[in-house]
């Protein structure tokens, strides 16, 4: 199905979810993403590839020669014409993305030799946010690349970028709990959020854990979800249990933490809002694979979907009921959010 502005967004009901679809790599996938225009997904992998998947038959399209290892993020141009790719190389590639062969137009040496690990554009499609493991965010020209400006204050590693909806404000997330908002148009930073509860340090072990894996703000822009982990005991052993923190966008408050108890050495790597206004969760590690389900006003999760493998990374469609997500065994997996046809 081709998506359009106008294309209706479903309900989802996640007690209805089932598995559609999976596909196969030849490396553990990290990272996935779907095209505005609803025609693929892309995948980021262990190896210096993107993987281009077509939703009506799997059909799987290679790109190559633009990144040197690891592929961590995806973002678009708003017709889904162009895709950028994120990598631990510290670089971002421009793809045309919808091409029968996908040509690499562009690539920008965005931090250094430091981990690109997010993305994003704003909601205008003009301007591509990057947050990377030198501790900064970019500003840049989606359309040329250019640099707009750098965003500096993180003390740790920036692990999440999310635009508001209103495309004035951005905000990021970084290793130690820290959740900076920034002005998109001036640079500067407004204001701090406090998420340390996604944060520890392990003295013993001596290693910093945790930090905000997540991001998103919900549709009305009155509060930000922050994820990833807590009750990080031993680190190194992967003994942790996956987190929200929901914050008031009015006053800058944590309204609530939203838990999901029992699923050990788990971590939330991804948050997005549902057309119900509840929340979804990717969480993988040694627990496996699980969607995760949320509403606002609960301190617990309503639902839980086991997936098949260990998940890093998930997406959904702009139907509202297609989930993707990217998993170590090498497969990508499609999820439906409905009622299974008969």
């Amino acid at each position: 199905m081709l998506l359009t502005a106008s294309a209706p967004v479903e309900i989802p009901d996640p007690k209805l979810a089932w598995s559609a679809a999976q596909w196969a790599h030849d490396r553990p996938l990290v990272s996935c993403r779907f095209d505005p225009t609803g025609q693929y997904v892309f995948c980021g992998s262990e190896d210096r590839l993107v993987q281009r998947f077509r939703l009506s038959d799997g059909v799987k399209t290679v790109l190559e020669g633009g990144h040197q290892t690891w592929v961590n993020a995806f973002a678009f141009s708003s017709d889904g014409s162009v895709v950028i790719s994120g990598g631990c190389d510290g670089r971002l590639c421009w793809w045309t993305a919808t091409a029968e062969v996908p040509q690499l137009v562009r690539t920008v040496q965005g931090h250094g030799t430091a981990w690109v690990r997010a993305l994003a554009v704003s909601p205008d499609g003009t301007v591509l946010a990057s947050g990377g493991n030198d501790n900064m965010v970019r500003l840049w020209n989606l359309s040329d690349g250019a640099l707009l400006r750098e965003l500096s204050g993180h003390e740790k590693q920036v692990y999440s970028v999310t635009f508001h909806p209103d495309g004035k404000s951005l905000f990021s997330g970084d290793l130690g709990g820290s959740v900076r908002q920034w002005d998109v148009q001036t640079g500067a930073e407004q204001r701090k959020l406090d998420a340390t509860p996604l944060y520890s340090y392990n003295g013993g072990q001596q290693v910093d854990f945790g930090g905000v894996r997540a991001l998103a703000v919900s549709p009305d822009g009155k509060r930000l979800a922050a994820g990833g982990l807590y009750k990080a005991s031993n680190p190194l052993g992967a003994v942790h249990e996956p987190l929200v923190i929901l914050f008031s966008l009015e006053s800058g408050a944590a309204e609530k933490q939203q838990l999901a108890e029992g699923i050990t050495q788990g971590v939330l790597w991804r948050l997005v809002w549902l057309a119900d206004g509840s929340l979804m969760g990717v969480c993988g590690g040694g627990s496996g694979g699980w969607l995760l389900f949320w509403k606002p006003e609960a301190d617990k999760d309503y639902h839980r979907f086991q997936l098949a493998s260990l998940a890093r990374d998930m997406d959904l469609q702009g139907d509202g009921v297609t989930v993707a997500t990217a998993h170590y065994d090498r497969h990508v997996r499609i999820t439906k959010l409905n009622a299974k046809p008969a």
